[in-house]
């Protein structure tokens, strides 16, 4: 038998069994270096899981976790809910709108779908409850909202993709925005017709919407509705990196928190602290043990073997690109988002090259449709988050985010067949595409 036959066996068995991905890919890897006989020294292991975790744009990731948590302990979450609420919430399902419009703007502060679930969940699942919308409705509209989260930058698996790519960070974070936008739009369209249907009202609370209204809320949430434009302003304008706005994130969030609002206290910093690093080190782990295990893929010449076997099939880019969709939309429901990126990306990306595809376009692709796997079981941990917030359970909720996915699966062809859509921005503004 092979070594990679010997790495896939080791590695769907521990998969079956149970296993934490990290400890599969490496264990794995490790079978596959000893059926290799020698033909690879084992001390590329400690090399290769030195290389993973030596990767400066990393940085961002754990700050930009901190930060999100800094805003929802800080009131700036509700503060961005309150403006929203101005607009939409008289309108029918306007609930449910101020949810998915409420998480588009905490995606561009906290770059992370579960995150933007948790916190905006919090607030608005009970809101809906209370003012009549169904319990279902509620869980549905914010899981699924949540999910622009990885999508509208910053992006945590944006940034994963990147690295692994050698693609501009900025580059995929403009990138990601018109996507962004549509997919938000999307859905809030999606949100307005099931409340239509099953007869959910405005908030009666929510006076009519005035311009001068709107402008004083607008006017007591500045310091936080300011949030996402200093963040991404710094990136854009040129004066930070991706990981500089990172920390710029930060400290204006403690700045926001502690002297604007007054919200903030040192437990809160505490466990803001505490979720970046336990995030930091399960990326960490992870991104060491796939470069091992891409190493042997590398030598192995897996990349090469799948692609010669896909383009036996077609040489369309489009059909490969559906291809690619269907095998995501099935590793979805098993695998957790960063992790199907770091380990597929090593595998398509020879394929990707050789068929000309933007490596941007195939970047959001891959994104987009890993927002599916947050709302489908068993993994679908976005499901997992608002139906404990909204005291239901997860089958329930996985029947009542089929309309979202249906809408999911819609924008993921528009950005499959229209390249354009993700590659305008970034031509403009100079990061290729």
């Amino acid at each position: 038998m092979s070594a990679l036959a010997v790495c896939m066996l080791v590695l769907v068995i521990l998969f079956i069994l149970g296993m934490p991905i990290f400890m599969s890919l490496a264990i794995a890897a490790i079978a596959a270096l000893l059926a290799m006989d020698g033909a690879l020294p084992l001390s590329v292991v400690p090399n290769s899981l030195f290389d993973g975790v030596n990767l400066f744009p990393l940085l961002a990731i754990p700050c930009f976790v901190v930060a999100g948590m800094l805003m929802e302990y800080g009131n700036i979450t509700k503060q961005i809910i309150d403006v929203t609420k101005q607009m939409v919430g008289r309108l029918h399902g306007g609930l449910g709108i101020t949810t998915i419009m409420a998480c588009t703007f905490f995606a561009a502060i906290s770059g992370s779908g579960p995150g933007t679930v948790a916190a905006v969940g919090t607030l608005m699942i009970p809101a809906m409850i209370r003012s009549g919308y169904s319990k279902n409705y509620a869980a549905a509209t914010t899981s699924s909202g949540g999910t622009i989260g990885i999508l509208i930058p910053p992006s945590n698996p944006m940034i994963i993709y990147a690295i692994l790519c050698n693609v501009s960070v900025t580059g995929m974070f403009t990138a990601g925005f018109i996507p962004g936008f549509i997919v938000a739009f999307s859905m809030c369209l999606t949100a307005y017709l099931l409340a239509r249907k099953h007869g959910f009202q405005g908030d009666k609370d929510t006076p009519p919407f005035h311009l001068r209204t709107f402008l004083t809320a607008c006017g007591r949430s500045g310091f936080a509705l300011a949030t996402p434009v200093i963040i991404l302003g710094s990136i854009y304008s040129g004066m930070a990196t991706p990981v500089e706005a990172s920390v710029i994130a930060i400290f204006w969030a403690l700045f926001v928190g502690v002297c604007i609002n007054k919200a903030l206290s040192w437990r809160h910093i505490y466990d803001s602290l505490l979720e970046g690093a336990m995030f930091c080190g399960t990326v960490l782990l992870i991104v060491g043990v796939s470069t091992l295990f891409g190493k042997i893929l590398t030598y192995e010449e897996a990349p090469q073997q799948l692609a010669r076997l896909v383009l036996q099939i077609s040489d369309t880019p489009e059909t490969v690109l559906l291809m690619i969709i269907a095998v995501l939309y099935f590793l979805g429901m098993f695998m957790e988002t960063l992790s199907t990126i770091i380990i597929l990306v090593p595998v398509l990306l020879p394929m990707i090259n050789t068929l000309g595809i933007d490596l941007i376009h195939f970047g959001i692709i891959l994104v987009v449709t890993n927002n599916v796997a947050m709302l489908t079981p068993p993994l679908g941990v976005n499901l997992f988050i608002s139906s404990r917030l909204a005291g239901i359970t997860v089958e329930q909720n996985s029947i009542a985010v089929l309309p979202y996915l249906l809408c999911l699966t819609v924008c993921i062809l528009i950005f499959t067949f229209f390249p354009g859509v993700c590659t305008w921005l970034p031509r403009v503004m100079g990061y290729g595409g």
